[in-house]
Parts: structure tokens; sequence; C-alpha cells
């Protein structure tokens, strides 16, 4: 069945464009927005006839603490750990929108944090909402990698660790039959960091990263394929000034 997920997940997301933007102020806070938007040409190359025959419609906003109230019955059975885990999505605004008939699919994530450390995971969100909706075990913590930030005024991490060695596998197949596939296909499939920093940026430990003129912003961009086969690519370390 993960393997399955896997393989839907590639089809899924290297058809789309992922953008993840931080802005960091001068006290240390900020805002993060994670934007997953799919690519309609790029996803009839790989959905094939089923593409015409979607029939779906969402068009949802809500902020993670509003299920943690919702479904406080749920809430209260996970371990104190877990609850503290939940907690730090409490103020994660989601807004989901999937409408075959104005062919739109696209989720928003943001965040307005105090300090980078905040940050959660937000891949994970809409699987930890669903958890706590129908009192399932944590189905996130399936994934095969985990996402973290810090910053401490001077250096800037984001870390990618993998947690399941045998579902990277999994994914490095998949991802390298996708590229065997779908290589020579012109098809939308980015996923772009944009950071904005509050003093220059001196070095970017990715040398693909491209510096704006004033050194406070860079933008740096992956195909999603190799990315969902290799996490780790995404590890970055930005020293400032």
């Amino acid at each position: 069945m993960k393997y399955k997920l896997i393989s839907l997940l590639l089809v899924l997301f290297t058809s789309c464009q992922i953008t993840e933007t931080i802005t960091i102020n001068p006290d240390g806070s900020g805002d993060i927005e994670l934007v997953q938007l799919r690519d309609e040409n790029s996803y009839m190359q790989v959905a094939g006839e089923s593409y015409s025959r979607e029939n779906i419609f969402q068009d949802t906003t809500f902020i993670f603490k509003e299920y943690i109230n919702k479904y406080n019955e749920n809430f209260v059975k996970y371990k104190t750990d877990e609850q503290q885990l939940f907690q730090k999505y409490a103020n994660v605004k989601v807004h989901l929108k999937k409408s075959s008939f104005e062919k739109e699919f696209k989720n928003v994530l943001s965040l307005h944090f105090n300090k980078v450390s905040e940050i959660p995971d937000l891949y994970k969100t809409e699987d930890y909402a669903s958890d706590i909706q129908h009192n399932y075990a944590l189905t996130a913590e399936n994934h095969y990698y985990r996402i973290e930030y810090d910053f401490d005024g001077k250096v800037f991490k984001r870390k990618i660790s993998i947690i399941n060695t045998a579902e990277l596998e999994k994914a490095k197949q998949e991802a390298a039959k996708f590229t065997e596939r779908y290589g020579s296909s012109k098809m939308i499939q980015t996923y772009i960091l944009k950071y904005h920093f509050p003093n220059n940026i001196k070095s970017v430990s990715n040398p693909k990263a491209v510096i704006s003129s004033d050194k406070k912003f860079f933008t740096l961009e992956f195909l999603l394929s190799d990315f969902y086969g290799n996490p780790e690519i995404t590890n970055l370390e930005v020293v400032l000034e």
C-alpha cells in the first residue's frame, strides 16, 4: 500500500509547482507560505483518459487549531507528546481549492512565526488534521523524510532528515521510473524555494541559488522528481553578513 502511495504522490506532485516562501524580519519573526499548484497541461500527460472524468469540487479554508477545538474529544486521547506536536500546527492557515470544473487545483498553507525554529513541517498539515478528525494514529509519520528549520540571526539552516530508509529506496525507484517515462516531456514539475532575509546574504551552500542584487533574497529551483528521489538535495545553509 505504501509503495502504491509513493507512486501516486509522484503522479500528483511531479505535474505541479511547489513554491516555499520564507520571509524573516529583523527580530527573527516572519512568515512562511507553501503553495502547491497543479499544472493542468502537465497533469493531463500523466492522468491520461481519467483526466476528463474528474468530478471534484472543494474550496475550504481553515486554521489548524479549529480542528483541535472541533474534535477535542479525539485530540485529548493522543499522548502528551503527540498533542504537543499538533499544537505546533495550531496557527497554520490552510486553503484547499480543487475544482475539476474550473481546472484549478491549488493548496496554500501559511504561518506567522515568532522564530524560525517554530516552523513545523507544513507538508504534513493536512495529514495531521485528518488524523484528529478521524482519530487516526499519526499517518504523517509514515513520510520518509522530515523538514526542520533553524536560524540564530547569522546562519539559517533548512535540514531534511531521512526517517525511513526503506521508503526512501522505494521513492527513488519510482522517481527513476517517472523520469524514464516522462523525462523528455515538457512538464512543469518545479520545487522552488524563495527566502528573504533581514541582512545581506554572504553565502548559500547550494551554488545554484540565484541571489538578488540587494543580497537579501534568493531563489533556488529543483525538479520535483529529483526531490522525491533524494529530498536531502534541498538541505541548505545560508550565512548572512
